[in-house]
């Protein structure tokens, strides 16, 4: 039976991102069409941006985060940044154009109540029937894993940010 899932890559370890990028690129082994959408991930330029633009004819990728939400007191423009990002996401789900539709850090805008949690889980049991959706972040809530098909928890068990070293190309960006 072939059916489209409902994925969530979720826990406090590192790799969330990774593992949905690494869906992408066997879909692009497949030729098939993805549509990845940065919900909270600034305007920087990331390795994986320059590796997708590699694959342009398969790959759209919106990024429409703000950056990192944890140090702003203000979250009006990260609201509408998010706002915005799921109204697009709405749209892709619904164009019947891809195969693969990857919510990156979607988990924040619910958890941070920038978006209706509600009503992304009923837009995406509504979507196409073979259309697969990847949810990732932290802190997935409850109903969000009742609802996926695949749900797989990164767990954080030694990262050396703790040690000082910094993010390094090709690593954390």
């Amino acid at each position: 039976m072939n059916k489209g899932l409902l994925i969530v890559f979720t826990g406090d370890g590192k790799g969330k991102t990774t593992a949905a990028l690494g869906m992408a690129l066997r879909a692009f082994g497949h030729n098939l069409r993805v549509c990845i959408i940065q919900f909270i991930k600034g305007d920087w330029q990331t390795g994986e941006k320059k590796a997708l633009a590699r694959f342009e004819n398969l790959a759209d990728v919106y990024t429409l985060g703000k950056g990192f939400i944890f140090s702003d007191n203000d979250r009006t423009a990260h609201r509408e940044a998010a706002v915005q990002a799921w109204g697009l996401a709405r749209e892709k789900i619904d164009s019947q154009n891809y195969s693969i539709v990857i919510l990156d850090e979607i988990t924040y805008a619910m958890q941070f109540n920038f978006i209706d949690e509600k009503d992304v889980l009923s837009h995406l049991s509504n979507r196409s029937d073979d259309l697969h959706v990847v949810v990732t972040g932290r802190n997935a809530s409850p109903a969000l894993i009742e609802a996926a098909d695949l749900v797989t928890e990164m767990a954080a068990v030694k990262h050396p940010l703790k040690k000082g070293v910094k993010a390094q190309a090709g690593i954390e960006f």
